[in-house]
């Protein structure tokens, strides 16, 4: 009720901590601290609901790996879309509520990628009409960290970054927390960007090594003579395909020159992809 208490004009940061330890401290304290907010974030007092949305917030923030898996469950994630829907609370709920609400879900579809059913909930927002577009997070807004972080975040690699984050998220100044989200939000693309490029490279190394095979294949049935029309067709696409191949190996190739291993997986399939080039032109001239 004190981290919540509407009549004062300003947020208790000094119970908000305690709630957050006193979560922490108790088994069930994830489960029950859900239950409480749920209640206040619903509550018609706009204020009240604004500060509940603030502890709930510095509890993800705070309170590790138990809570974020209380808040990826339905059973919590419903409360919340009963603040947005017309067929529950939507029709009386603020403006500034509800637009915190799909704020705070739609942060952590970003931070909890691997939590399908937030996922989940925001797509069924959106396809319901009830979330029009995706909110433009504040820029003095903390999103909570992901957890757990993905293996080689830029803030394990990047002893300095890691630093001065953990001192702007300690500090009480608005500036420093300010500071502090927009160097999470640089990481996160960051991280987004190498994350892409990672998929780029193995959806390509793929789709060659799929390629090659299926060309070798057709290309044994030549030498024997023994293709078919059907298959001389396909041996043709297959033929194209290589050729749109080579260009994109040699733009990730560029994209992967400070990582060894993924330069030299990279090659790799470019060595394959020449050699079955090689083999279909010394064919077609020998025919």
């Amino acid at each position: 009720d004190k981290a919540t208490d509407p009549s004062i004009p300003e947020e208790n940061w000094e119970c908000i901590q305690r709630f957050c330890d006193q979560v922490n401290a108790d088994t069930e304290g994830p489960s029950l601290a859900l239950r409480l907010l749920a209640h206040k974030i619903q509550s018609p007092q706009e204020r009240e609901a604004l500060r509940a949305l603030t502890v709930l917030e510095t509890c993800v923030n705070n309170c590790g790996d138990r809570f974020h898996s209380e808040i990826a469950k339905f059973r919590f994630l419903n409360e919340l879309i009963k603040v947005l829907s017309p067929k529950y609370y939507g029709i009386w709920s603020s403006e500034n509520v509800k637009l915190r609400v799909t704020e705070v879900i739609f942060s952590w579809t970003v931070w909890f990628p691997q939590e399908v059913k937030i996922r989940d909930a925001y797509q069924m927002l959106k396809k319901q009409g009830i979330v029009k577009k995706d909110p433009k997070l504040p820029e003095d807004k903390i999103l909570p960290p992901p957890s757990p972080r993905p293996q080689n975040s830029i803030f394990d690699t990047d002893e300095e970054k890691s630093k001065l984050l953990a001192r702007l998220l300690k500090s009480n100044h608005p500036e420093d927390l300010q500071a502090a989200n927009l160097l999470i939000q640089s990481v996160v693309r960051e991280e987004q960007e190498k994350s892409a490029q990672v998929s780029r490279r193995v959806n390509a190394v793929s789709e060659v090594s799929d390629t090659v095979k299926h060309m070798d294949e057709l290309l044994q049935n030549y030498r024997r003579q023994e293709l078919s029309p059907a298959d001389q067709n396909t041996l043709q696409a297959l033929l194209q395909c290589c050729e749109k191949l080579r260009p994109l190996l040699f733009r990730l190739a560029s994209e992967a020159v400070a990582d060894d291993e993924a330069l030299a997986e990279i090659l790799q399939a470019n060595d394959q992809l020449l050699r079955v080039l090689g083999q279909y032109r010394q064919l077609v001239a020998l025919q």
